[in-house]
C-alpha cells in the first residue's frame, strides 16, 4: 500500500470529521428546528452519535495504515453512513422545514460521506488493494 493512499485517506478523513462536526453539532444545538424520528429526542445522543462513529472512522484509518486492510473497510464504510444517512432528515420534514443552512450542512455531510465511500471502492476494485 503506497503512503500516497494514506494520505489521500488522511485528507478525505479530516475533511469528513470537520463537515461531520459541524453538522452534528447544529443539529444537537437545534435539535427542536430538525425534523427527525421521535427517538431522537437529546443533543446528548447525537453528540455521543457522532463521536463513535468517528472513533470507528479513526480505527479504519489506522488499521488501513497497518495494513489491515479488510477490517479497514468495515469501519470505513461504517464511517461514511455518518454523511450519507444525513438525507434521511427528509423523511421527517417537508423541504420548507429546513433552512438554508441545515439543507448546506446535510448535503456536505453526504457528499463527505461519498467520498470516504468512493476511496473504499476506488482502493478495493480498482487499484486493488485488498489483495496487497
Amino acid at each position: 500500500m503506497k503512503k500516497q493512499h494514506q494520505i489521500i485517506l488522511l485528507c478525505l478523513l479530516i475533511a469528513s470529521i470537520i463537515i461531520t462536526s459541524l453538522h452534528y453539532i447544529d443539529n444537537a444545538i437545534f435539535l427542536d428546528k430538525y425534523p427527525s424520528p421521535e427517538w431522537i429526542s437529546s443533543a446528548y445522543g447525537v453528540y455521543i452519535a457522532w463521536i463513535i462513529l468517528t472513533l470507528i472512522g479513526l480505527i479504519g484509518y489506522w488499521l488501513y495504515k497497518s495494513g489491515t486492510i479488510g477490517f479497514a473497510y468495515l469501519c470505513l464504510g461504517i464511517y461514511s453512513l455518518t454523511g450519507l444517512s444525513s438525507p434521511v432528515h427528509y423523511f421527517y420534514g417537508a423541504m420548507p422545514e429546513f433552512s438554508l443552512k441545515m439543507h448546506t450542512l446535510i448535503w456536505f455531510d453526504f457528499f463527505a460521506g461519498s467520498l470516504i465511500l468512493g476511496f473504499i471502492i476506488w482502493s478495493g476494485l480498482v487499484i486493488r488493494e485488498w489483495n496487497l
